[in-house]
């Protein structure tokens, strides 16, 4: 195992001291795992939450800040969050107008954010849970009951962030996220395994002339084992799936073409490229463009494409201002 770490056990610690120091913007929290808006909380406005495993990121943590969410309780490597680490976070970013919790659809991380919403309320403060289920390749997988939550979830939180940032109350911004997330779909390809650093070895094994279609974004594997193919052929295989299961044809849609973690951009534009032509091909509009490692899986190569199918609103929430470490525009 290589990587630039200095003990498998302090790897998310470290991780957290340095993004408090590389974003004075946020109010990151080693010791007990919160990252948190400078400027929060901010009286009136309904708060984001989300959370999960670290080793996906920019997923959560850089995705906390204006336009986006309000906090992001990281556990450790692929392992959800304890209850009172996201309560933690969500005390924290608590102005009084309730708050959202946006939670991938993992066993662990549904488990330990519905314990922690009970203690929030508890606590006085109304919360509202949105479940990501957005992957179409494999149901009731090791991991979950139904569907895993996995790149939709960056246009979840980032659309629904838009709407809270206009200060719309808890209903509406609930509802927006689950509109996003029903009007969502992904499929990802990896190339590669990757390697948790506690465990010092690989989640699964591939042939040298092997890729694994549909896996989620923990090193689990997917539905199906092929032998390797062109980008194009990948993205055939990961679009048509989609399409399968949300008709694509006649919408006006947001790709996200995200690598994993360890796939070039150069070979990111490549497939991306694929899928523009793809969609053109099945009578889909593609009217917002993303392309880039936003919601990773340590060093695993391959990649997601994720597909929202928009609305004149949806459209406007997700060109609203937002400034991140891990998106910005507008601003």
């Amino acid at each position: 195992m290589r990587k630039l770490i200095n003990a498998p056990a302090d790897v998310v610690a470290d991780a957290l001291r340095g993004m408090a120091a590389a974003h004075p913007s946020l109010r990151v929290d080693p010791e007990n795992r919160t990252i948190v808006r400078a400027d929060a909380p901010r009286t009136g406005k309904v708060a984001l939450i989300s959370g999960g495993g670290s080793g996906h990121e920019p997923l959560h943590g850089g995705f906390v800040g204006y336009g986006m969410l309000d906090a992001a309780a990281p556990g450790e490597v692929f392992t959800s969050p304890v209850p009172d680490q996201i309560l933690a976070a969500t005390t924290a970013v608590n102005g009084g107008a309730g708050a959202v919790m946006i939670v991938k659809n993992y066993t662990g991380d549904v488990l330990n954010f519905r314990m922690a919403a009970e203690l929030a309320e508890d606590e006085d403060i109304e919360v509202e849970t949105v479940l990501v289920n957005d992957d179409v390749a494999v149901e009731d997988s090791t991991f979950t009951a139904g569907r895993r939550g996995t790149g939709a979830t960056l246009f979840v939180e980032k659309i629904a962030g838009a709407l809270a940032e206009s200060g719309a109350d808890l209903a509406a911004v609930a509802g927006v996220a689950r509109e996003v997330n029903e009007r969502s779909r992904s499929f990802g390809v990896a190339l590669s395994p990757c390697t948790v650093p506690a465990a010092g070895e690989p989640t699964f094994e591939l042939g040298e002339d092997e890729i694994e279609l549909g896996i989620g974004i923990h090193g689990e594997p997917g539905r199906e084992r092929a032998k390797a193919m062109p980008a194009a052929e990948v993205v055939d295989a990961a679009l048509t799936a989609i399409d399968a299961d949300m008709p694509l044809s006649g919408a006006e849609v947001l790709v996200l073409v995200n690598g994993m973690g360890g796939t070039p951009l150069i070979e990111q534009y490549v497939a991306y490229a694929a899928v523009a032509d793809w969609l053109g091909g099945h009578g889909a509009t593609v009217v917002r463009p993303l392309v880039g490692p936003f919601v990773t899986s340590l060093e695993m190569a391959g990649c997601m494409i994720s597909v929202c199918r928009l609305t004149p609103d949806l459209t406007r929430l997700w060109d609203a201002p937002v400034e991140t470490p891990g998106l910005r525009w507008g601003r």
